[in-house]
């Protein structure tokens, strides 16, 4: 005979208890916070649960006490591996502990996080892991109204909401020009795409730079708002070279237009860098990897991630960081594309 399918939800808290062999507190303190049980008790609550397929209710949990044990992650895409290094660190952070995860993609509009960040409040979550400083005014102040920690994350900048983590992208992209300044260049290009406001941060960081240095030219910057690609960097430096045939050097808003931007140095015979230096941002993994390799600003995406991870957390155990607004910086890695002319 087939065994009766149970229907779910029909299994309360007390059986669970029973079959494990305690009390329904000791059962209910192991879905709170199991580190809060003997490892024999653990093992035998989750047993019974595992058999019985007993399912805790997070909703009539978050009634009884205000708040779910789920971070709301608001990041505005889930392709870019900017950001997938940025979960990997929120990830871990979290492994082992009670809380979970639930993600959302903004996609780099500022009303579609606002429409998710009304939606993941509704459901009172233990915290909020948000990208960027650029929220609508609403998103703001209703986010300046709840009752649970937030990190805004990749960047730093003047009034947190609650608590940040991030660097500066202005002062990072001053430096990537600084470093080309250094090595002897001095027509350096722009490449900008999607141009969100972390990349207006950077293309502002490089105006100020080559006007600091009496070398800023508009003819110099080519950007569009199409989302990023290695192909793109090269039809970008494609259009930049017949704006301005005469550049030596090129700093790219990201690593994938870099990557670009050196494909097209190869199509066209452009020896990097003796006729053309390329720098890029975020430093992802195939810039050291490269033939030749390839300059970059590297960002601390890992870490922003797992410290806003442990922030939040912390604060929810009462502990809330000494410091709330937290700058990771970020380095400028030298490689062969922005070798020193000869």
């Amino acid at each position: 005979m087939a065994r009766k399918r149970i229907t779910p939800g029909k299994i309360r808290l007390a059986e669970v208890a029973k079959l494990a062999g305690v009390s329904p507190i000791t059962a209910s303190r192991f879905f709170r916070n199991p580190e809060a049980l003997s490892a024999g008790k653990r093992a035998r609550v989750e047993s019974a649960a595992k058999e019985l397929g007993y399912v805790p209710n997070l909703a009539a949990r978050a009634l009884a006490s205000q708040r779910t044990e789920v971070i709301g992650v608001l990041i505005p895409s889930l392709t870019n591996n900017v950001f997938s290094d940025v979960l990997r660190g929120i990830y871990d952070a979290l492994d082992g502990s009670r809380y979970s995860i639930q993600l959302a993609n903004t996609r780099y509009s500022i009303l579609q996080e606002e429409r998710l960040l009304r939606l993941f409040l509704a459901q009172k979550p233990a915290g909020l892991i948000i990208t960027g400083i650029n929220q609508t005014a609403d998103s703001r102040r209703i986010m300046e109204t709840v009752d649970c920690p937030i990190v805004q994350i990749m960047e730093v900048g003047p009034s947190p909401i609650d608590m940040m983590i991030g660097f500066s992208h202005f002062d990072a992209a001053k430096a990537a020009i600084a470093h080309l300044l250094a090595q002897g260049y001095r027509r350096i290009g722009f490449l900008g795409a999607r141009m969100d406001p972390r990349v207006q941060r950077r293309l502002d960081g490089y105006r100020f730079a080559m006007t600091e240095a009496a070398l800023f030219d508009p003819q110099l910057i080519v950007t569009t708002a199409i989302p990023t690609s290695v192909t793109l960097g090269g039809t970008l430096f494609a259009d930049l070279l017949a704006k301005a045939p005469d550049i030596d050097a090129v700093f790219c808003v990201n690593d994938d237009l870099a990557l670009g931007a050196l494909f097209e140095c190869k199509r066209r015979h452009m020896a990097v860098p003796e006729q053309m230096a390329i720098v890029g941002f975020n430093d992802l993994e195939f810039m050291a990897s490269s033939e030749p390799t390839l300059s970059s600003v590297r960002t601390n995406r890992y870490e922003m991630g797992r410290n806003a991870a442990v922030m939040v957390i912390e604060t929810l155990e009462g502990h809330r960081p000494a410091e709330p607004v937290v700058d990771l910086g970020y380095s400028v890695m030298e490689r062969q594309s922005s070798a020193r002319r000869n």
